[in-house]
């Protein structure tokens, strides 16, 4: 049996290229070719409030700014072995994230899929416009996290 995807988009807007996995959640949400399974949520600068969600999904998909030494714009689909592996923080919002899962555990959340969708910022200052290179990476992201859920749907 099938389930929906959550597809969770962390960042704040307000901090230009940090906003980039909002930015990507937005145009999910206002594409008729999204399908009606997957669950795009705006997480902005997350929280705690976000635990019922994550516990009640079986695939879940973050969408995040993060540093991923690349060229701005870069989008990388990170699972938890890549980013062990990468043994830094990649992301401001990680360490939120991981408190976030930890707690959510705690209620019994076990995803059969769990990824992080990383682009990388060229600029986090304040604005609310994504720099171009990252504004430009939004409609390859939102490509990849469909992809991504599909192929997740298709292996339940």
């Amino acid at each position: 049996m099938h389930s929906n995807v959550l597809v969770l988009g962390l960042g704040n807007t307000l901090l230009a290229d940090d906003g980039a996995g909002v930015h990507v959640i937005r145009r999910l949400a206002s594409d008729p070719a999204t399908p009606p399974w997957l669950h795009a949520v705006d997480g902005g600068t997350m929280g705690f409030r976000l635990t019922s969600l994550l516990s009640g999904a079986s695939d879940v998909l973050v969408v995040d700014a993060a540093e991923l030494l690349a060229p701005p714009g870069t989008i990388r689909l990170l699972d938890a072995k890549a980013m062990a592996a990468q043994g830094r923080r990649t992301s401001a919002h990680e360490a939120g994230l991981a408190d976030l899962l930890s707690l959510a555990r705690l209620e019994n959340f076990t995803p059969r899929h769990l990824a992080v969708l990383a682009i990388q910022p060229e600029v986090i200052t304040w604005r609310e416009s994504l720099s171009d290179s990252v504004a430009k990476a939004v409609t390859p992201a939102c490509a990849m996290v469909n992809a991504t859920a599909s192929a997740w749907r298709r292996a339940a």
